[in-house]
């Protein structure tokens, strides 16, 4: 599971989706964080001028509507895909089809090969931005303020050749769904019941280490 990403620069962003980020972010992102995720704007508000993406900032970490507090959000980071229709913090979300992308420059997992963890850093191959997976949602605490959050989604990657490499060696072995560039508007597009079609091991010629 990723606790730990590097989000891309506002001007990489803008150059990658043709749309700003009007709020500041931290580069380095954990649980609790804010950073910015990715949606469709509406037909109408394309035709009204807006951009055909919209760059928002959330918590990383999804606040359901009945979280007490941001807390929540230390455990709800990760979404393992084969669940999310039927796990409290994420169901809302996933029938909804709050469809996200999280961008990403590069993630960090722990190498335990050698016996210790070794904090990685992995990015795609070809130097792109990973267009992760996700699921977002609106919360307001009890004051009434209001905020995004989001969650990335996960798949199982025991036999992937890369993924397979990092976490401790009796876990299970997960890696986020990290979407081609080419998936991007189909997955914000989707409805809830097309959702697992786009949740798929990424290629692990595509991925390095650095």
């Amino acid at each position: 599971m990723c606790s730990h990403y590097e989000a891309p620069t506002p001007a990489r962003l803008k150059s990658a989706f043709g749309a700003p980020v009007d709020e500041q972010y931290q580069g380095e992102l954990w649980p609790l964080y804010v950073g910015p995720f990715v949606r469709l704007n509406s037909a109408e508000a394309q035709e009204d001028g807006a951009a055909e993406y919209d760059i928002s900032v959330g918590q990383f970490g999804l606040l359901p509507g009945w979280a007490k507090d941001r807390k929540l959000g230390r455990s709800t980071y990760n979404c393992r895909s084969e669940t999310a229709a039927t796990k409290n913090s994420f169901r809302t979300a996933w029938k909804k089809a709050q469809h996200c992308i999280i961008p990403a420059a590069a993630i960090y997992e722990p190498d335990w090969r050698s016996g210790k963890a070794v904090p990685t850093r992995i990015e795609r191959a070809d130097g792109g931005l990973m267009a992760i997976a996700g699921l977002w949602e609106e919360w307001s605490d009890p004051d009434g303020k209001g905020c995004f959050s989001f969650t990335m989604l996960t798949v199982n990657a025991d036999d992937h050749p890369f993924m397979k490499n990092y976490h401790r060696p009796e876990d299970e072995k997960r890696m986020l769904a990290i979407l081609p560039n080419g998936s991007i508007k189909d997955w914000l597009m989707a409805p809830a019941e097309a959702s697992t079609g786009f949740l798929r091991q990424y290629p692990p010629d595509r991925l390095r280490a650095a």
